[in-house]
């Protein structure tokens, strides 16, 4: 019988969901937080990673980035999508943990915690205004590096990232971009937690709003961005694709 479990050193096993072969962690906003306390306590380095269907998908066709997902610390259902895929499959998740509310609850955290914070990613400025702004709204929160997403050699990124020693790294990259340098170049620099956090600097900055919260509850805070960004109609072809897919593993299964 198959092991659907994620052991994590001398941490608890947590359930895992497998959703087109990526494991989702069955957690909640207060588990994963007291999972990344003890990541950090622990100072190993490892990837957390917030997954949507985009990132399930370009696992299916991309096994470099899959074994960054199968070797990540923490995976949490950031989409709506994973949360109906696992509802699908007979296996519900107890909550969506996004990746924003999750780096906003730990900003809460910081200043109790005493966690230390480095930023890299979004346009040059933007990570500077969204560490502002974090700044003013959490008191005593320590933010050791920041660093813009807009560079071609990062030798110098990292010798900082060294000597600065941070607990949590958040990296807004883009997605596969973002997990790739984590895993390849700022684990071995030994941050005991790194997140890809995508777009989030902007909304931390000002530069881009969340739905309203009744929005998000209401799970439909992809068709808001789609409203906002005519754009992205070509990522959310994804989410479609992906439940189709979800679909067709369930009959493959019970046969």
């Amino acid at each position: 019988m198959m092991d659907n479990s994620r052991n994590t050193g001398n941490l608890a096993r947590v359930e895992r969901v497998p959703i087109l072969g990526v494991g989702i962690d069955n957690v909640d906003l207060a588990e994963a937080l007291d999972r990344i306390g003890e990541f950090v306590a622990r100072g190993e380095p490892g990837l957390v990673v917030t997954a949507n269907p985009e990132i399930v998908m370009l696992a299916q066709k991309a096994p470099g980035f899959k074994a960054y997902l199968d070797n990540a610390l923490l995976v949490t259902a950031d989409g709506i999508g994973i949360v109906i895929a696992a509802r699908l499959l007979g296996r519900p998740l107890k909550q969506r943990v996004t990746g924003i509310d999750l780096t906003t609850a730990l900003f809460q955290q910081a200043a109790v915690r005493k966690y230390r914070f480095y930023f890299v990613g979004a346009k040059p400025g933007v990570a500077q205004k969204a560490a502002e702004n974090i700044r003013r709204d959490y008191p005593g929160i320590e933010i050791v590096g920041i660093e813009h997403g807009y560079f071609t050699d990062d030798t110098r990124i990292i010798e900082d990232i060294k000597a600065s020693k941070p607990d949590i790294l958040l990296a807004a990259l883009g997605m596969g971009k973002q997990e790739k340098w984590i895993a390849e170049r700022v684990q071995p620099a030994g941050v005991p937690v790194s997140i890809g956090v995508g777009g989030s600097f902007d909304v931390f900055a000002g530069e881009a709003k969340r739905a309203p919260k009744w929005i998000q509850d209401a799970g439909i805070e992809w068709l808001y961005r789609l409203i906002k960004q005519p754009s992205r109609f070509r990522r959310m072809l994804q989410l479609p694709k992906f439940l189709i897919a979800v679909l067709v593993s369930r009959i493959f299964s019970v046969r």
